[in-house]
């Protein structure tokens, strides 16, 4: 064996390797991301395309009318519509009893909103403090009165406030020093819509305290608690504390509340035998006896006009109060 074999050869570091060069960064492909922008149009495609036939259309027509002379010539084809600009709106806007109309439908609805959320707060309040059966018997009566239909509800109150077979008459008459035998609620305007209001709020409540009801539930109770032990009543737990949370359902009760009573129409029509009263008259109904009883649909297309840019005005104050709810948190 030579010395060449015995001795250990001696170990060479590896050479220094060079650092890889940065990786060049993943662009998405543009044909997926584009395809998955697209996806919920398309799922929503069917909606839009239902709601554009159904309310899409009529929407258009009712401006194009509002916008012309269209009475029974014009609808029987006896004479073309004329385009009269903005005339309708002016003989509407300088009629003073359309602003009489206009006061007294804010008025009742602003009152059956008032009521309707105070009742159906309150209900939904005591639903949370009373046993599990009371609870799921007032959750049954309120889901019936709410399917009823409009028409079977006003056909109701209208036997109940009758003023010669009605049983409120009846029942009120029994009480000591009143004599209401063959009273007629319907004598003036008040007393009239304050009945039809009754009905509206009857019809309203059970949505407002079921919500509500679901809302409460999302309450937690160490909070109320803990307010409790600062030394908080019952009404401070509920202005500190339930009511801050319950706010963005309030906002949203509410305003819908304001849409629905701005177009009431079915109750004041039935309730007056189809033909309502001057002092009974809402936007709605009066923007149907414009167009159908007068025959000047294009007046009645330019009162319902204004009332829906009436209605779009409470959804703008609805989409500020929800940004600015979405905006704290």
């Amino acid at each position: 064996m030579s010395a060449a074999d015995t001795t250990t050869p001696a170990k060479v570091p590896p050479p220094r390797q060079a650092p890889p060069p940065p990786a060049a960064p993943i662009r998405p492909r543009r044909g997926r991301t584009s395809g998955g922008a697209a996806t919920p149009w398309l799922l929503l495609a069917p909606c839009l395309a239902i709601l554009a036939l159904v309310m899409g259309y009529p929407l258009v027509r009712l401006v194009t009318l509002s916008f012309q002379k269209f009475g029974q010539s014009q609808l029987w084809g006896f004479q073309p519509a004329e385009s009269v600009g903005f005339d309708n709106f002016s003989n509407v806007l300088s009629d003073s009893e359309f602003w009489q109309v206009v006061v007294r439908t804010i008025v009742f609805a602003a009152s059956c909103v008032i009521f309707t959320m105070v009742a159906g707060m309150l209900i939904a309040l005591l639903l949370q403090r009373v046993s599990g059966w009371v609870k799921t018997l007032v959750n049954i009566a309120l889901v019936a009165s709410w399917g009823m239909p409009i028409i079977v509800a006003t056909t109701v109150f209208k036997w109940l406030f009758d003023a010669d077979y009605g049983i409120l008459n009846a029942l009120l008459s029994k009480l000591p020093g009143v004599d209401l035998i063959g009273h007629n609620w319907f004598a003036s305007g008040p007393q009239g819509l304050a009945v039809i209001m009754l009905l509206v709020v009857w019809g309203a409540v059970p949505f407002v305290v079921i919500t509500l009801s679901a809302g409460l539930t999302q309450v937690p109770a160490e909070l109320e608690e803990a307010a409790r032990l600062d030394g908080a009543g019952a009404w401070g737990v509920f202005r500190y504390v339930t009511l801050p949370i319950l706010k963005p359902i309030v906002v949203m009760l509410t305003t819908l509340s304001v849409i629905w009573d701005m177009g009431v129409f079915p109750q004041v029509f039935v309730m007056r035998n189809g033909h309502p009263e001057q002092e009974f008259q809402l936007l709605t109904t009066y923007s149907y006896d414009r167009a159908f009883v007068v025959n000047d649909y294009a007046q009645g297309s330019a009162i319902a006009l204004i009332t829906v840019v009436l209605l779009l005005g409470v959804v703008a104050v609805y989409m500020r109060q929800m940004l600015k709810i979405g905006e704290v948190e």
